[in-house]
């Protein structure tokens, strides 16, 4: 397993479907270490604490391996690492072989998987529309 990337952003308001919402989906790679704490990583936060964030979800993993595939699909969109709001994009560490409760080392902190991943209401619309090619 390998990081290739490390991603954070702060809350920001967009319009969708004619609504003001707030939303954190969009995350850019930062260059060296992020201090990760018990509730984000450092320069992250999330939008609505109901649904995202807590100790349980500090954090979100994806396989830059996906990337491939999300490039080829839509290939007038620009992706760059976080485009799908993880924190940390991850090589050879996929979905199917981890399991709840595994712990993973990464520099000198531990992370324990909590949780998959549940879609993010805005997450579709917010991650296409501002990286679209003119």
């Amino acid at each position: 397993m390998k990081i290739v990337s490390v991603n954070v952003g702060l809350p920001r308001e967009v319009v969708w479907k004619g609504m003001t919402v707030l939303t954190a989906i969009f995350k850019e790679p930062v260059a060296g270490a992020v201090a990760i704490r018990e509730l984000n990583l450092a320069g992250d936060q999330q939008a609505y604490l109901a649904v995202h964030g807590g100790s349980e979800k500090a954090g979100y993993a994806y396989p830059a391996e996906h990337y491939e595939y999300w490039r080829k699909q839509l290939s007038d969109i620009s992706f760059s690492w976080g485009a799908f709001g993880e924190n940390l994009t991850t090589a050879g560490l996929w979905e199917d072989t981890l399991c709840i409760g595994d712990l993973l080392r990464i520099g000198s902190a531990v992370l324990q998987i909590t949780q998959p991943r549940t879609h993010a209401l805005l997450q579709t619309s917010t991650q296409v529309q501002p990286r679209r090619h003119d």
